[in-house]
């Protein structure tokens, strides 16, 4: 397959998956900061539903922070790799300093993206929940465990590109799951992408403030 442009041009292909929850009034679509953020504004453009974010941070391993043990997400729900803390010989005390750091970044970008706007109401709405890419599926599946609490009537993960078991796995979390593209080998979500350059700060602000003033901003 060919590797996609870029974030936007991932969420339009996205969108056109997604496009049976069109003008329905009780979806909302949430992105994964930062990267998912930029797909969910296409997806929520497209499907003409309101858009928000939810935060999830990794936990790194240390030493190693690229190498997931776990995620924090909002709402202090936390989920840990079993495998890689077992394998690795990671202390309960690694675990909580990790947590703590983590949890201090998720709040302090939670205020900065949102600024003094409320949350978005998720009781009993359909949720759809966008990242730019699956790998260990980590972060999504804590966030899907945290948004559980908010009693949402449907979770949908919808995401450009991930591993087809990773993207079947997730069924356990959510009620629908949409991969749009599943390859094979799978290798990394920025392999599959021309442009993964980092989404900084004042992007996600940015189209959150878009999204906030209707679709055609």
């Amino acid at each position: 397959m060919r590797r996609l442009r870029d974030r936007r041009e991932a969420g339009r292909i996205l969108a056109a998956e997604l496009m049976s929850y069109a003008g329905r009034p009780e979806v909302v679509v949430l992105g994964l900061p930062r990267g998912g953020v930029v797909v969910a504004y296409e997806v929520a453009a497209a499907l003409r539903a309101p858009l928000d974010i939810f935060m999830v941070r990794k936990l790194g391993v240390p030493g190693h922070e690229e190498l997931a043990m776990g995620a924090i997400a909002s709402g202090g729900v936390l989920t840990l790799n079993d495998d890689v803390v077992s394998t690795l010989g990671i202390t309960p005390e690694q675990i909580d300093a990790a947590v703590q750091r983590q949890q201090a970044v998720l709040e302090q970008r939670e205020a900065v993206y949102r600024g003094a706007a409320p949350p978005l109401r998720l009781e009993g709405k359909t949720v759809i929940v966008v990242d730019d890419g699956l790998a260990t599926g980590a972060s999504m599946r804590t966030a899907l465990r945290a948004l559980r609490q908010h009693d949402p009537g449907r979770l949908v993960v919808a995401v450009p590109v991930g591993p087809e078991s990773t993207c079947r796995e997730l069924a356990a979390d959510a009620e629908e799951v949409v991969c749009a593209v599943m390859p094979d080998p799978f290798q990394a979500v920025g392999a599959w992408y021309q442009d993964f350059s980092q989404t900084e700060d004042e992007e996600v602000v940015d189209l959150l403030l878009k999204a906030s003033v209707g679709p055609s901003a």
